[in-house]
């Protein structure tokens, strides 16, 4: 599906922001206690470490670091959206937690949860509000303890996933402008959801029956073949919708989920390798706060500079995926 598009009004990036927690966890130290190697996971991810958070330490914390950082000095926003598969609590959102302490007052906020593709999922939503004019600035945060999720037995999962946050600041503007989102490709698949699945916490199985159903599995080799597929015909869809050709892309941040995935999907939208944004290497797969901490990454390293056109893409469990455009602003 497409998210509808007002005519006068659009959703403009006004602001970014990212968050890591401190603790940096190796390939060797992970090696150290799994049957596995820096090099075996180097060679099959493109990562070399990834962070995890600090006892005590949670989503709440990881969402409002990167949220205060992408509100600025103005501090100010009318809504937040986060997208979160790792709420601190199953009731209620997190949002509104997140909101308050960021001294939003009452304002609009819950949660969106369609795990890696949920940062594309909630610039949708909040594009809806800005482009509806129930919103002039919304606050769109991604962020993830994914390590929660993870069995830290597997050797398969333990090596990709890490912890982390991610934020836009999001403007009501003029739908020509830098900064400006364009249109959305949203699809899912349910009949595909045990590809990447976690059993237990929810209303079907609230205790866990093997305590193993708590963790997170997952079928790699489907999985990455639906990735790329998925990542690569979302792409294609939304830059025929927004019409512009593969060869108008400067910069393409899909999730950062695997190197071998990016790699794959641009090599199929025929899109060369320096125009791949990617910094799975230093943080792993952070989930829903994957592309807008790649985001402020590239900013923050003059990778992505204003005037570069965007192509932001994303899978991820459910099965879930989707994809915008934008040109990039200059923020101040």
């Amino acid at each position: 599906m497409s998210a509808v598009r007002s005519r006068h009004r659009a959703a403009v990036v006004a602001g970014i922001g990212g968050a890591l927690p401190e603790r940096v966890v190796t390939n060797h130290e992970i090696a150290a206690r799994l049957d596995t190697s820096d090099e075996w996971i180097r060679t099959r991810t493109g990562i070399r470490e990834r962070r995890r958070v600090a006892p005590g330490q949670s989503t709440v914390d990881l969402a409002e670091e990167a949220g205060r950082a992408a509100l600025g000095p103005d501090g100010h926003a009318d809504a937040v959206v986060l997208a979160t598969s790792t709420a601190d609590q199953l009731c209620p959102a997190t949002a509104p937690q997140v909101a308050a302490r960021l001294g939003l007052g009452t304002v609009l906020a819950f949660d969106v949860n369609a795990v890696c593709s949920g940062f594309i999922y909630a610039l949708a939503t909040a594009a809806g509000f800005i482009a509806g004019g129930m919103a002039e600035r919304v606050l769109v945060i991604g962020a993830d303890v994914f390590t929660s999720l993870v069995d830290p037995d597997d050797r398969t999962t333990v090596p990709i996933f890490g912890d982390g946050g991610g934020a836009v600041l999001l403007r009501a503007g003029e739908p020509g402008e830098r900064g400006a989102l364009g249109p959305f490709d949203l699809h899912s698949e349910g009949e595909l959801a045990k590809l990447l699945w976690v059993e237990a916490g929810g209303a079907a199985q609230r205790v866990p029956e093997n305590p193993k159903d708590r963790f997170m599995v997952m079928q790699g080799t489907a999985v990455f073949r639906q990735a790329c597929a998925r990542m690569a015909e979302s792409s294609r869809a939304v830059l025929e919708e927004a019409g512009w050709m593969v060869g108008d892309i400067d910069r393409f941040v899909g999730h950062q989920a695997n190197i071998r995935i990016l790699q794959a999907t641009a090599k199929q939208l025929g899109m060369p390798a320096d125009a791949v944004v990617s910094n799975i290497d230093r943080v792993g797969n952070t989930s829903a706060a994957s592309i807008p901490l790649a985001l402020a990454d590239a900013v923050a390293d003059g990778t992505l500079t204003p005037g570069h056109r965007v192509l932001l893409t994303a899978f991820g469990a459910g099965l879930t995926w989707g994809s915008t455009v934008l040109t990039w602003p200059e923020l101040s």
